[in-house]
């Protein structure tokens, strides 16, 4: 399947094309993480997949088997600025931001999604559910996941009670009951539902 919808649209040749991808843009704490990956011409894995149809263990196969073969770079936006310029305006620039961190020139990019961030130094192509069906975009939905689970990993080491070793900022049960007891942290999106709805409570109280 990757081998036919690569040759009818883009030859992604490595140096020439990144696919780039994102995660965490629905959870109520942590950053919105995107990575832009440059795969070696006519590889890529066996079983890659999008990120959100893999088993964790198998993800993590991919993602070793593929970070010493591929170039990569990682871009983030943080619940101060996800807050402050909303989500979707924050993901595009962690899209950007994943693009200058490559590290070398790229004269295309292939974006999982509808929207193209602004102001991008080469010709850069949306495909909606690209990494479904574009091995770049593919392997950067992996790259993208396994680096925020790893920092929302580290992240739960000090702050246990909310679960994020679990729900990776999430809004689960456990993580929304934590907010309700413990309150928000610095890295919760006071813009997002329901920290917003909390906070709004809080200003009523204090009146």
């Amino acid at each position: 399947m990757f081998e036919k919808v690569r040759g009818a649209l883009v030859n992604e040749r490595h140096g020439f094309c990144c696919g780039i991808d994102e995660v965490g843009r629905g959870a109520l704490a942590g950053p919105v993480v995107a990575a832009a990956v440059i795969l070696p011409r006519g590889w890529y894995p066996e079983g890659l997949a999008d990120s959100k149809t893999l088993s964790k263990s198998k993800r993590n196969h991919l993602h070793t088997c593929m970070i010493s073969e591929i170039t990569f770079g990682i871009g983030l936006s943080f619940p101060d600025e996800i807050d402050r310029i909303n989500i979707r305006n924050a993901t595009l620039r962690a899209m950007k931001r994943a693009t200058v961190n490559l590290g070398t020139k790229v004269n295309v990019a292939l974006i999982d999604g509808k929207d193209i961030p602004i102001q991008m130094k080469m010709f850069s192509k949306a495909f909606v559910s690209g990494d479904s069906y574009l091995p770049s975009i593919a392997a950067a939905s992996i790259v993208a996941k396994v680096y925020r689970d790893d920092l929302m990993f580290a992240l739960a080491k000090t702050h246990p009670e909310y679960g994020w070793q679990n729900n990776v900022g999430y809004g689960t049960s456990h993580h929304l009951l934590a907010l309700k007891e413990y309150g928000r942290t610095s890295h919760h999106r006071c813009s997002f539902s329901p920290t917003y709805n909390m906070l709004c409570q809080e200003n009523k109280l204090s009146h």
